[in-house]
């Protein structure tokens, strides 16, 4: 890889390791560029704001999300296992409560989607992808049960995404995992199959 993608990548990888733990705001270029160890110029040579450097780093989270997704799409054939594989997943990554693990569409989604219009943008491209990919799953023909025939996979994707999200909030307010716990009887309800 060329050093000018192993720069812009480093810069990315150190800043949302950054953003993770204290949000967009509260995070200047100063502290980015210092944890990175690249001066000033540089980060200018990759984005020409702070705002370009947000949106890129999430449209690199989305897409790395949809690598994950698409892994488990190898990993299982049958959509009922994939689904209750890619909600368990959620449910060990954002009950523990870590920084390194959360979920940037919790941490910086409210903050930024008042704050700037393109990462916005990117927020609702990035999680429209999401949605379709779940629906995709849940429509699979593959594996009986997945869905009860009337129901519509779109809207229960969409259900079922705004509620882990909103799990995965309050997993963060209350510090413990009793809202997710709930987001998965619900889903395990829902898609009439039994926990991992």
């Amino acid at each position: 890889m060329a050093k000018h993608e192993d720069t812009r990548e480093h810069l990315l990888a150190v800043g949302e390791s950054i953003l993770r733990g204290k949000g967009f705001s509260a995070v200047g270029l100063a502290e980015i560029l210092k944890a990175a160890e690249v001066p000033k110029g540089s980060f200018y040579h990759y984005f020409p704001s702070k705002e370009h450097f947000g949106c890129a780093l999430l449209e690199r989270y989305f897409v790395n999300y949809q690598l994950h997704m698409q892994v488990l799409e190898t990993q299982y054939d049958c959509s009922g296992e994939r689904l209750m594989h890619y909600w368990h997943s959620w449910l060990m990554s954002q009950g523990a409560c870590s920084q390194a693990n959360q979920c940037m569409v919790v941490k910086l989604s409210a903050e930024v989607a008042d704050l700037s219009e393109p990462m916005r943008l990117v927020f609702k491209l990035g999680t429209d992808g999401v949605i379709e990919r779940l629906a995709k799953w849940l429509d699979e023909p593959r594996c009986e049960g997945a869905l009860s025939p009337d129901m519509d996979a779109r809207s229960a994707a969409l259900m079922l995404y705004q509620m882990w999200l909103g799990a995965s909030l309050l997993t963060k307010i209350r510090q413990d995992g009793s809202a997710l716990e709930t987001a998965m009887q619900t889903t395990c309800h829902l898609l009439g199959v039994k926990d991992l």
